[in-house]
């Protein structure tokens, strides 16, 4: 949260309240609404986070008005999840680590998996044989977007108000690609892909199907999503906040 307030005092120094600023809903299905919203207060975060008593069955369209970019969820059910995909919400599970990885304060990293987390899941089931062959046939073609291709583009959006400041450097947004894919023709589409949505992160980590453990563990992003169970688990073995994005069964 200390880096997220570290965004809007950034983007409160130029822009009016009425610009665009990271906001937090908390969802609250409980009777604890009161103690919730004292805690806030207690923790001076009332300005950044709003508290949303909304039941199971209203989850999906309340996420949908309130024009929610990203829900994420600690619970193991993933049906909500799964249905807020679904229907076109960026959504993943949350899973925390026993040890937290110290992590930057002033600025707020967020590290993405690419295929079927920024791009489209068109490889599901393939083997790498097939998969470096695809890459090399049409490694000038685009891929589709993923469920998290929107979060993104919110997020560099910001960015770019901040760099019109001129904060580069010191600028409190920082995005990663941290994929699988290896160096060569699967690595250059990946970023062509991303030239060519207008997107360009501020770095991409190819592991070539290595562990994404070490390299989380040198940029220490506030939190990381992935398609992979595997990969989630050696992020939280690092001590970085990871979020399970499951297979989107449906594309809108």
């Amino acid at each position: 949260m200390t880096a997220l307030k570290a965004v809007n005092a950034e983007l409160r120094n130029d822009y009016s309240e009425n610009e665009e600023l990271f906001k937090v809903i908390l969802i609250d299905d409980s009777s604890s609404s009161d103690f919730l919203m004292n805690q806030i207060r207690e923790h001076g975060l009332d300005r950044l986070i709003t508290l949303l008593p909304v039941t199971e069955d209203q989850l999906v369209s309340e996420l949908k008005r309130n024009n929610t970019h990203l829900y994420l969820s600690d619970e193991p059910n993933r049906l909500k999840v799964q249905e807020a995909l679904n229907e076109g919400v960026a959504a993943a599970i949350m899973f925390t680590p026993k040890t937290d990885m110290p992590v930057f304060e002033d600025q707020l990293r967020v590290a993405f998996d690419g295929d079927a987390v920024l791009f489209s899941n068109e490889f599901q089931g393939v083997g790498l044989k097939a998969f470096l062959k695809n890459e090399k046939q049409n490694v000038e073609k685009p891929m589709k977007k993923g469920p998290f291709k929107g979060f993104l583009e919110v997020l560099i959006k910001l960015q770019k108000k901040l760099h019109n400041r001129g904060l580069y450097k010191k600028c409190p947004i920082h995005t990663y690609l941290v994929t699988s894919r290896g160096a060569g023709c699967d690595g250059y589409r990946a970023l062509n892909t991303l030239r060519t949505w207008g997107l360009e992160l501020d770095e991409a980590v190819f592991v070539g199907g290595a562990n994404k453990g070490p390299t989380l563990q040198r940029i220490k992003p506030h939190i990381f999503f992935d398609d992979q169970q595997r990969h989630v688990d050696a992020s939280l073995e690092v001590g970085t906040v990871a979020c399970l994005v499951p297979y989107q069964t449906k594309n809108k």
